[in-house]
């Protein structure tokens, strides 16, 4: 019999509520240890108090509810007790749930590994949840809630269809006679073009997963530029706290020093560099070249410069013209802002602008479907497949390449089966054999 777990479910006490989960084959008998009494009626909160189950002391007044299995978040009898979030609180309860025989504190994620299990999630949901979990820009919590949703799990099935669907008309080309030659052959043909359509498709798709990591990690935006022009003051300036050390003297800015910064939803970070300059000393030298690999690294690069001494930025990007305070109005080149961090002038200017650039690269509306590496390493895996299926001459080798992709869509989900092949075959063609 499996052991039942329980865990504190919400946040660090102390808390104005506090959750523990218990799931397992003894979650109902261990919470009625709590209660010295029935359990409430299923699925509904109730109001009961809970005392120890060998001193009788009382622990809490908390609201109770049960979740008969399997038809559950974890697919087991699950429980949950919402208490008032002090840390005695919580200590007693935890620890009078835990003094059952049968009862054990949760390892890490272990509620969501028993749901993936018992099949309530796929493994591409799991990944979803984690995600949401680690969320902290809307565009992130939008692309981890497709994910949990099960939007990728569902495209990879449709995907794993299609592959089954050509690999059946392959198994049953190899069933047809000589006389019927002509037959295989208009089989042949057009496997060969759905194949190569979908190889296509998931070019493009590959292709869009870089707007998903991009969505995931956060953009990178480095702020570059000679010394003395401000670059740290506009980092400040942008992400509205001291994060950058500022001063007069040139070359205060050794090693990149990264500043999050969200835009209307979207991550970034502003990554503040080392002046650009020739220099003899050895380690202001190390932080130049440091920054000229982050800034071609960088989703976007912001040359800084100041009014009558602007010079041709070393890279593509945008260039802001600062200290308009102080210099005075500036002749702007093409694709440049101007401001001044220090007193604030363009910088709201220059932050709409950044939100735009954003969305148009990530597209926070639109989720990408491709999240993580293990999700585009298996796409990957099926493009290579399905192309060298489209190539094959080889019926055999052609129903091999196309099992191949099938059991690259199944490892998104975690769910792999060769043999469904078989109930494809025999709903579609009639073999006769």
């Amino acid at each position: 019999m499996a052991n039942t777990i329980a865990a504190l479910a919400s946040g660090r006490p102390p808390a104005a509520i506090a959750v523990i989960r218990l799931s397992g084959p003894s979650a109902f008998a261990a919470l009625s240890g709590l209660l010295g009494g029935p359990l409430p009626t299923p699925r509904r909160l109730s109001l009961r108090r809970l005392h120890d189950p060998v001193t009788a002391e009382l622990l809490d007044q908390a609201m109770v509810v049960c979740f008969p299995g399997p038809d559950t978040a974890s697919g087991e009898d699950l429980a949950e007790l919402h208490l008032h979030g002090g840390v005695a609180v919580i200590d007693a309860v935890l620890g009078a749930l835990l003094a059952h025989p049968d009862v054990r504190l949760a390892e890490p994620g272990e509620f969501t590994r028993r749901a993936f299990a018992n099949g309530r999630l796929d493994l591409a949901e799991v990944e979803g949840i984690a995600d949401l979990v680690a969320a902290e820009t809307t565009a992130q919590r939008r692309q981890a809630l497709s994910l949990a949703g099960g939007a990728l799990s569902r495209a990879a099935e449709a995907w794993r269809s299609e592959c089954l669907a050509v690999l059946a008309q392959a198994e049953a080309g190899l069933d047809f006679a000589e006389d019927e030659a002509d037959v295989a052959q208009r089989l042949d043909e057009a496997a060969r073009e759905t194949l190569l359509a979908m190889a296509d498709r998931l070019a493009l798709l590959l292709v869009d997963s870089a707007r998903a990591a991009q969505v995931l990690n956060g953009l990178t935006i480095a702020v570059t530029g000679a010394p003395n022009v401000g670059k740290s003051s506009l980092v400040n300036a942008l992400a509205m706290c001291e994060a950058a050390i500022v001063t007069p003297l040139a070359g205060t800015t050794r090693d990149p020093i990264a500043v999050p910064i969200v835009l209307d939803g979207v991550g970034a970070l502003l990554i503040d560099t080392a002046g650009l300059r020739d220099t003899v000393d050895v380690i202001e030298a190390e932080g130049i070249r440091r920054a000229r690999i982050r800034a071609a690294a960088a989703d976007l690069v912001i040359t800084v410069v100041v009014p009558g001494e602007q010079t041709e930025p070393e890279v593509d990007g945008l260039v802001v013209v600062n200290k308009i305070d102080t210099h005075g109005p500036a002749s702007l080149p093409s694709k440049a802002l101007s401001v001044s961090a220090l007193r604030g002038d363009g910088v709201a200017e220059l932050r709409a602008w950044l939100t735009d650039w954003a969305k148009q690269l990530v597209r926070p509306g639109e989720p990408a479907l491709l999240v993580n590496a293990r999700h585009r390493a298996a796409f990957a895996d099926a493009a290579l497949s399905l192309r060298a299926a489209a190539e094959a001459s080889d019926p055999v080798l052609r129903a091999e390449c196309l099992r191949t992709a099938a059991h690259a869509f199944g490892r998104v989900a975690g769910r792999v089966d060769v043999d469904d092949v078989l109930d494809r075959i025999f709903s579609q063609f009639c073999v006769g054999k």
